[in-house]
């Protein structure tokens, strides 16, 4: 069977994570899933995004996925573990916070880092500060309302300046030299998150090292990489990329072309009793 990659995030976010994957694997197929109808993920209970996680993991492996990225971190704190263990024959790779390498590279000895709450309250986080970061000062901020600015491709306007203003002028002022993204959202404020952070501060986006890592999992459990792509799928048509999400389709659609400088057709997946159901076609 043709190989594929499953990609899901709450909404746009997980999609700076698939332009690295596609930079990374340049032949390989994906399917990409935003699941826009509950987006943010961020302030809900884990034990409702691990369910959300468990429905959108099910429709990808339908699809054949046949390894799946949890491109969120909110998702990756209250799921991972869960997805690994209920599909063990599914390898998964999914998102932590860069504490590592901003612990490894900081010259001031504290970092900021930008993430949801749920993300902070995860067992994830809390592994990762206390493994690389402990000996560094962490300065936290979840950027209340900063995902819905970006779903709605605010990424620059008066409202998403101010939320990163206070999150990033506080930290600046306690000495914090490097920045962590705990969201993949955030990636498409990078630009903006330098101007307010100002010269000398380092902004760290996971994206790239998840993207190395996809492609190492890839290589190592994922076979027929070179196999013409000609089988088909239970779900969806054969095409390189496949563009779902939960709420209108049109709405990620329009915003494709700001974040990818791509066009991409978007179809509609329906919430089910727990299940995803794609829209038929025609």
């Amino acid at each position: 069977m043709a190989q594929k990659i499953g990609v899901f995030d709450s909404g746009i976010g997980g999609l700076s994570v698939l332009q690295e994957i596609w930079r990374a694997l340049p032949d390989t197929r994906t399917c990409y899933i935003a699941d826009q109808k509950h987006v943010p993920y961020g302030s809900k209970p884990l034990e409702m995004v691990r369910s959300f996680a468990e429905g959108i993991t099910e429709f990808l492996i339908e699809a054949g996925c046949t390894l799946i990225v949890v491109a969120c971190n909110t998702a990756s704190a209250a799921s991972l573990g869960y997805l690994r263990q209920q599909y063990p024959a599914i390898p998964f790779v999914g998102m932590e916070p860069a504490l590592k390498p901003a612990a490894e590279r900081t010259t001031s000895g504290a970092v900021g880092v930008l993430a949801t709450p749920a993300t902070f309250q995860g067992a994830l986080y809390a592994s990762v500060v206390e493994r690389f970061a402990s000996h560094v000062e962490i300065r936290q901020h979840t950027c209340p309302g900063l995902v819905e600015q970006i779903e709605a491709g605010e990424l620059d306007s008066k409202k998403t300046r101010k939320i990163l203003s206070e999150a990033l002028i506080p930290m600046r002022a306690e000495g914090i030299d490097t920045v962590v993204l705990g969201c993949t959202h955030y990636a498409f404020v990078i630009p903006l998150i330098r101007e307010i952070a100002g010269e000398g501060v380092r902004v760290i986006d996971p994206s790239p090292a998840v993207a190395r890592q996809v492609k190492k999992v890839y290589g190592q459990y994922v076979l027929d990489k070179n196999e013409v792509y000609t089988q088909s799928t239970t779900i969806g048509e054969q095409k390189p990329h496949q563009f779902w999400s939960t709420a209108d389709p049109k709405k990620l659609g329009n915003l494709f072309p700001q974040l990818t400088g791509q066009t991409a057709e978007v179809k509609y997946l329906k919430w089910v009793k727990g299940a995803l159901v794609a829209e038929p076609s025609g």
